[in-house]
């Protein structure tokens, strides 16, 4: 049987959940990992990684099981459930690749001013104090601010932010097209039948 058959559909389905499976629980480790050995402070930020960790994880086993199981019921839901993460993944993963200078310094600093266990953290680990000015009274857990030898992180957050953005976005759009891929995989294996369940349908 070709790889249009049910078996290689089946097969298919099974091995994209699975590596779903393991994204969602790298996603949570990293996290919890994270948190535990304090690299990142802001429990929003971890709470967030961890909640999208999460709901990957329970939509791929569902899509494994309905999968396993021909289900039909689990995998219209798991589909419906793909295609809307793919469309929002791909939007934002674009935003991520298109985003002007303006826009994302705009960003940066609403960020910078909304969490300040975020500015704590961004400050230790680059080693800077402030967004676009360093105050001499205020407070910085940078390493540079006892000796006043500390510099804005407005630029080192630019020269950052860039390039992760390029590559969250590089790698969100990666992921929305495996996505695209599952639904497409989804609707052909829930429409084919099972040769097991009734072998004279096919002769």
């Amino acid at each position: 049987m070709g790889c249009a058959g049910f078996t290689c559909s089946k097969h298919s389905l099974c091995a994209l959940n699975i590596l779903y499976i393991m994204v969602s629980l790298l996603m949570i480790g990293i996290a919890a990992w994270g948190k535990w050995f304090g690299l990142v402070s802001s429990f929003q930020v971890v709470g967030g990684v961890i909640g999208v960790g999460v709901f990957l994880f329970f939509v791929a086993l569902a899509g494994l099981i309905g999968a396993m199981k021909h289900h039909q019921v689990l995998l219209f839901f798991y589909m419906i459930v793909l295609f809307m993460v793919f469309i929002v993944q791909f939007a934002v993963s674009s935003a991520c690749l298109t985003i002007n200078k303006e826009q994302q310094d705009h960003l940066l600093e609403v960020g910078w001013n909304n969490s300040e266990s975020t500015r704590r953290d961004v400050e230790k680990s680059i080693n800077c104090c402030g967004f676009r000015r360093v105050d001499p009274n205020g407070t910085c857990d940078a390493a540079c601010f006892p000796n006043h030898s500390c510099l804005p992180c407005a630029d080192k957050i630019r020269e950052h932010a860039g390039k992760v953005l390029h590559f969250v976005g590089g790698i969100g759009l990666f992921f929305s097209f495996t996505e695209i891929l599952g639904v497409w995989i989804t609707y052909r294996y829930r429409n084919q039948k099972d040769p097991r369940a009734n072998p004279g349908a096919f002769l």
